[in-house]
């Protein structure tokens, strides 16, 4: 399988603080690679320095094996983090000046229809909802059907219904061989959709693989948890009270059963599923009243929450708000496109 992106050691500060880290990765051909962290880890900073639009890097970025500023436009689509096009035109009207960038653009109208917004195609950007002007700026991303996609949050503000429109077009753009690299803060959307994940904290890669493959390694063992019944009414256990959280869990501890308290019960690890009724029938025999039993497997979430779960609101967050900040005397890049202008930090972009 072909790469098509390639990072190797890329560093990046602003000032005394470190965005990134000597990051290296590879994305094929085809795949959808999702990029998760914590605010302030550098992941918006990692887009900007692969796709060309932030002030010179350490280290070495190649682009279907160009730098990413000589890479042709029509080549590679962008949905950055933050766009605000002029509120006073319609979504028709952006997507046909987008579309007028590109000699071989996709019919405005069929962009439009893609992201849900045939019927409201004709309404101010600005009178549109939150979800329905970002799925306005998506258009604007795949306008040029690129064959590298670069989504950073293309669901901030979605709800449900166009989560699941965004989702559809990102693994129908990839059956079709688009590479897709998204950033995202929803562990189920990177583990639903990513063919592979990196985990990026404190401007470092600290984690890459396919999400089975995170989980398996870091994140933890299944879980049942346990709510305690308070009065016992309405539980198939005899006990007409119950103790407090830590009594029951160091009751199951003597009988071998690895337990910790909660706020509500107890939480039960290192059992399979098919000894959850060993653990009910130790639970009853001490008299524990329950209200609730529920399984839980590992997942991404877990395996964020253990690599990178101290690092929200960091330092980073700092100079990535500093990064899309514009520069003395440059150009704000509003568009979901790398177009001919300077970008935020003042480097020549695309």
């Amino acid at each position: 399988m072909t790469d098509v992106l390639v990072a190797e050691d890329v560093r990046k500060r602003y000032g005394d603080a470190t965005a990134l880290d000597g990051v290296t990765l590879t994305v094929r051909a085809g795949e959808v690679f999702a990029l998760i962290g914590p605010n302030g880890a550098g992941k918006t900073t990692l887009v900007r320095a692969l796709t060309g639009t932030t002030a010179p890097t350490e280290g070495s970025v190649t682009v279907f094996g160009e730098a990413p500023t000589a890479v042709a436009r029509e080549r590679i689509g962008v949905l950055p983090q933050d766009f605000s096009p002029p509120g006073r035109l319609t979504g028709r009207e952006l997507i046909e000046y987008y579309a007028g960038l590109y000699d071989d653009a996709i019919a405005p109208d069929e962009v439009l229809s893609t992201v849900g917004l045939a019927d409201d195609a004709d309404t101010w950007y600005e009178k549109l909802s939150g979800g329905q002007q970002r799925r306005v700026c998506l258009g604007a991303a795949l306008v040029n059907d690129p064959e590298l996609l670069f989504l950073d949050e293309p669901t901030t503000g979605i709800d449900p219904a166009g989560r699941r429109t965004v989702a559809e077009r990102v693994r129908a753009l990839a059956a079709g061989g688009t590479t897709v690299f998204l950033t995202t803060h929803d562990m189920e959307e990177a583990q639903r959709l990513a063919d592979r994940v990196g985990l990026l904290a404190g401007g470092e890669l600290v984690a890459i693989g396919r999400p089975e493959e995170l989980v398996r390694e870091h994140g933890g063992d299944a879980r049942l948890y346990v709510e305690l019944d308070a009065d016992g009414a309405d539980s198939e256990a005899t006990m007409a009270s119950t103790p407090d959280p830590e009594t029951v869990a160091a009751d199951l501890a003597d009988d071998g059963v690895a337990a910790t308290p909660t706020e509500r019960g107890v939480e039960i690890t290192g059992i399979d599923p098919t000894e959850i009724g060993t653990a009910v029938e130790t639970m009853e025999s001490r008299g524990i009243a329950y209200s609730s039993l529920t399984w839980r497997e590992p997942s991404l979430e877990d395996v964020y929450m253990e690599l990178a779960g101290d690092e929200e609101g960091g330092a980073g967050s700092e100079f990535e708000a500093r990064a899309r900040a514009p520069a003395s005397g440059g150009e704000r890049t509003d568009g979901p496109r790398m177009t001919s202008a300077r970008s935020s930090d003042g480097g020549e972009s695309r």
